[in-house]
């Protein structure tokens, strides 16, 4: 038997098996509906292709917007994100900077905790990006 819950800010259902210990800053699963909108790897540089930080979470923050910014263009809010994938390059940067990280996630996305994974990898193809953000979002049908 599944435990799905409707937070009051996601259109969404979020899965969490019977006798799970809730997941905390993410979704173990999520279950939706409607026109599905898939980001490519978005990484923490400004409209202009320029990084304004040279900071994890400076560029963390960015990605965010960005994101935020590709979504808007297809009509979707950040509660209808359903998936983040992240590549960071720095695993220990990235846990000595959790709470700035977490603020800035709520700064820009708010409460809403989808499905995601943090994968550390070598390097990311813009040698100044310390992290890129894959996004999938589902817009319920009205």
């Amino acid at each position: 038997m599944m435990n799905l819950q409707n937070p009051p800010t996601s259109p969404h259902s979020f899965l969490n098996p019977e006798g799970w210990v809730q997941a905390k800053g993410y979704a173990n699963g999520v279950l939706a509906e409607g026109k599905v909108v898939y980001t490519g790897g978005l990484i923490g540089w400004n409209g202009q292709q320029q990084f304004e930080h040279m900071d994890l979470v400076g560029q963390f923050e960015q990605t965010l917007r960005n994101i935020v910014a590709v979504l808007d263009t297809a009509g979707a809010r950040p509660e209808h994100l359903v998936r983040l994938t992240w590549y960071i390059t720095d695993k220990a940067e990235y846990l000595s900077n959790l709470k700035q990280i977490g603020a800035a996630y709520r700064r820009v996305i708010g409460r809403h905790f989808p499905a995601m994974a943090v994968v550390q990898v070598v390097a990311l193809m813009e040698d100044a990006a310390k992290i890129e953000i894959e996004a999938t979002a589902v817009i319920p049908h009205d």
